[in-house]
């Protein structure tokens, strides 16, 4: 789902390695060995990690906004206690990255500071509107199903920290995934209108996911030094592909059809065939101009001010917390 982080422009200036350092820091890798905060590590990896962590985290604190603006609108009150446990599950997914993210020397202040100036970037699939409820069951079987693809290989990311995050994101991403087809398999065995929903969100949906991965690894820059460092375990075209080859039958077991005239399976391959992606919709959607990408970054930055001052009062109140206990050592000595 995070692959796109990679594939951002590097413009920070290159730094010259310590060459033995550097030997020793690849045959870890290759060792498949983990990196730890206090290791020695690459400025490259150090950056490359905070880019791809910290778009992670953007990312699930973004992805509560179209979901949110399901939840007084659930059509059951086990709906609507289900997609709140989903939220909240995502909010806590940020925490862990962002605390992963600290660990390489960046504070979560200037992680938000770049996420609200715009210097850091969200997954592209948020900036699309969750139009039904059906959009629910898509965002979870499709978008979650994707996230999955990726993440799995991320338990196995070099870099402790994050590599241990994201076992726990991902048991929760799993239950995310089902919950969603369940959704789709319930409107789609439904009636004819809510079978229609169904099928509406799957048209709009599927592309979007699929960018997701990133774009073609072709094109893709950082890929291949990522995959040595063992930051990426797999190129964008191959989780695209696996995502594909789990995710059609799924579709057709609930009655949909893709929204695709040249998907089709090749018996030579094993795998199924798509029609050409539009990546210059990635492309635009990715550099701010979505259907949704300026009501998202308008709404977070109205949350950021909304709760100055919480963070005012939490920071107050740990400062005079922390002149209170100088003062009692002080006086016990």
């Amino acid at each position: 789902m995070y692959a796109q982080a990679l594939d951002q422009k590097d413009k920070a200036p290159s730094v010259v390695e310590d060459p033995e350092h550097l030997a020793r820091f690849e045959a870890r890798c290759a060792a498949e060995e983990k990196i730890e905060p206090k290791d020695w590590m690459p400025e490259g990896y150090r950056r490359t990690l905070i880019r791809q962590i910290s778009q992670h985290a953007h990312s699930e604190i973004i992805g509560m906004q179209p979901e949110g603006n399901w939840v007084t609108r659930a059509p059951s009150l086990r709906r609507k206690a289900v997609l709140l446990a989903k939220i909240q599950d995502e909010g806590g997914h940020g925490l862990y990255l962002y605390s992963a993210a600290e660990t390489l020397g960046i504070s979560r202040e200037e992680l938000y500071e770049q996420l609200l100036s715009g210097r850091a970037k969200y997954s592209s699939i948020f900036n699309y509107p969750t139009l039904t409820w059906a959009d629910m069951g898509a965002v979870g079987w499709l978008v979650d199903g994707a996230a999955i693809m990726n993440q799995i290989a991320l338990c196995r990311c070099s870099y402790g920290p994050y590599a241990r995050a994201m076992i726990r994101i991902c048991k929760e991403e799993s239950f995310h995934q089902r919950q969603g087809y369940e959704i789709m398999l319930t409107l789609a065995k439904g009636t004819p209108a809510q079978k229609e929903m169904a099928q509406d969100a799957l048209n709009r949906w599927w592309w979007p996911c699929l960018m997701m991965f990133g774009p073609p690894d072709a094109v893709s820059e950082h890929s291949q030094e990522s995959m040595r460092w063992k930051i990426k375990r797999f190129s964008n075209d191959a989780l695209r592909q696996k995502f594909i080859d789990a995710t059609v039958p799924q579709g057709h077991y609930l009655g949909l059809t893709f929204p695709d005239p040249d998907l089709k399976f090749n018996e030579a391959t094993g795998h199924w065939e798509i029609g050409a992606i539009d990546w210059s919709e990635f492309k635009r959607v990715l550099s701010g101009d979505g259907p949704c990408n300026r009501q998202r970054m308008r709404h977070r930055r109205q949350v950021e001010a909304d709760g100055a001052w919480v963070r005012d009062a939490a920071r107050a109140h740990a400062e005079k917390r922390a002149a209170r206990e100088a003062a009692a050592k002080i006086a016990a000595e």
